[in-house]
């Protein structure tokens, strides 16, 4: 039987040094504050907002929204993006994608000051994301990965740590991050040939490939650690990971549920983020 490893757990955790950081940041004037900004009504982006917004509020975070029609021309949300950046105010800024198909997504993301760029979107912080530096924020679901590593104490050095996906929002930085952390990192995609034999050979398993179950029997082995951080829906509308989970729990040491794991740490690494830019402008 493997050990869950829930996020409820890592959230509290996390939420009693937030907190304790606002209070910190209040007395001296400063009051976090996060901008969400969404074009349209999409179901998925207003469930985020409204989970995101708990959050905030559950930490003493302030929130402002921008909310534009989904035909909202783009210097109509480029004007908000602009203000969002001039706004002393505002420390950090969630902006809701995909965008729609006549808004030049690329121009506009880029346009986000990276010291306000809270969920790594911007070229500039996926830079400071690669290049290990403090220029902007790396993408929150590969950071939640490592709190929830970080919070089991489950320690990187030496380990094989494999990855199954190469996006930019989770498996390129989930692999930089863990190189941080001294793991020996392999990366999985569609063209990797044998891949569970690949998986097979690893200590700890970040699937990220967004296709439900595609890591199943076969690909785990004793001892492992599996970080599953798919979101994905089946025909009733049920949550599915990317990892069969009936497959590996009997196999591995530990794993993350879904739901209950990764996604349930993403809101609070968001907020995280943005007390660390309200704590930049602290002179």
């Amino acid at each position: 039987m493997a050990e869950i490893l829930k996020g409820k757990e890592v959230v509290a955790a996390m939420k009693e040094k937030m907190i304790a950081d606002v209070e910190a940041l209040q007395a001296k004037g400063v009051q976090p504050t996060l901008a969400i900004v969404r074009v349209g009504e999409r179901g998925d982006d207003i469930s985020y907002e409204k989970g995101a917004m708990t959050r905030c509020k559950g930490i003493g975070v302030e929130v402002k929204n921008f909310v534009l029609p989904a035909d909202a021309a783009q210097e109509d949300l480029v004007k908000v993006i602009d203000e969002v950046n001039a706004d002393s105010s505002i420390h950090g800024c969630l902006l809701f994608r995909p965008l729609p198909k006549h808004i030049d997504e690329n121009f506009v993301r880029n346009r986000l000051a990276p010291e306000k760029d809270v969920d790594g979107i911007t070229d500039l912080s996926m830079a400071g994301t690669y290049a290990c530096t403090e220029l902007g924020y790396p993408p929150c679901t590969p950071t939640a990965c490592m709190e929830i590593l970080d919070h089991f104490g489950i320690d990187l050095t030496g380990k094989k740590v494999v990855v199954i996906g190469r996006s930019l929002v989770v498996g390129k930085p989930a692999a930089i991050m863990a190189i941080r952390k001294n793991g020996t990192v392999t990366v999985c995609h569609t063209k990797t040939k044998d891949m569970a034999a690949v998986c097979r050979e690893a200590d700890i398993v970040i699937a990220c490939a967004g296709k439900a179950g595609v890591v199943g029997e076969g690909f785990f082995k004793e001892g492992q650690i599996v970080i599953d951080v798919g979101i994905n829906f089946d025909e009733e509308g049920n949550m599915k990971g990317d990892v069969d989970f009936e497959a590996a729990e009997p196999v591995v040491a530990a794993i993350t549920p879904v739901p209950g794991g990764v996604g349930t740490v993403t809101t609070s690494v968001l907020v995280k983020h943005v007390i660390e830019a309200a704590k930049k402008t602290v002179k």
